[in-house]
């Protein structure tokens, strides 16, 4: 059973470059299969823990993204990934 999460961007450059990066190399320290899907933009979800598809997806400010993840650390990684875009990426800052 897969866990998911519903949040909205508030960075300023959405998920573009430096953001981007740091998203992904979060998603990377889980074991779990991570996909990020645009819901604003109603795109297909894509694989989290690739920088160069994120930045693809063209995820601006105010997008709502959901966040899904399948495996052993599913809950974590959801957490951990939907912290990092509702504090507007501040621990990474």
């Amino acid at each position: 059973m897969a866990t998911s999460n519903e949040v909205v961007v508030s960075h300023s450059v959405g998920l573009h470059a430096r953001p981007a990066a740091v998203f992904a190399k979060t998603a990377t320290t889980f074991s779990s299969t991570i996909q990020l899907e645009n819901l604003t933009r109603g795109t297909e979800p894509i694989n989290a823990k690739s920088v160069l598809l994120i930045l693809s997806a063209g995820i601006q400010m105010h997008d709502r993204l959901r966040i899904s993840a399948e495996g052993a650390d599913e809950d974590a990684a959801v957490e951990a990934l939907s912290q990092l875009i509702t504090s507007d990426f501040a621990a990474t800052e």
